[in-house]
């Protein structure tokens, strides 16, 4: 059996979680338009999709590491752990990124998932 293509979950304390890393672009839109990076976000929504579109190609040919490139570039703060969040739970997340990361398999990647925080690529981990 291929555990890496279930849609496993952790049981912890009795609560479904899953893991996952993300990349997060924030633009003018994003409910706080700044982050650890940069003090004042001017990129636009559709930069921002652009952006994400070009990380997602760049990982799919194998040219970069979803680690090195949230690292890099990931306008959240879990960029200093490789765009790595940890275990969370429903209700913990804003509902499109918990919607996309239980729907994804482990190791599966999503395309672009727009929050009000901006827009992500999410890892499934774990």
């Amino acid at each position: 059996m291929d555990l890496g293509s279930e849609r496993r979950c952790m049981v912890v304390n009795g609560k479904t979680q899953v893991r996952c890393s993300h990349l997060l672009v924030k633009h003018t839109q994003s409910r706080r338009p700044s982050s650890w990076r940069e003090q004042n976000i001017t990129r636009t929504k559709d930069e921002a999709l652009e952006l994400i579109q070009k990380y997602i190609e760049d990982i799919k040919s194998g040219e970069e590491k979803f680690e090195s490139l949230a690292s890099q570039f990931s306008d959240c703060s879990s960029a200093k752990n490789g765009g790595d969040l940890g275990l969370f739970g429903k209700g913990q997340m804003q509902k499109p990124f918990e919607d996309a990361s239980f729907a994804l398999k482990v190791g599966d990647m999503s395309g672009p998932v727009f929050t009000e925080s901006g827009v992500h690529i999410i890892l499934r981990t774990g």
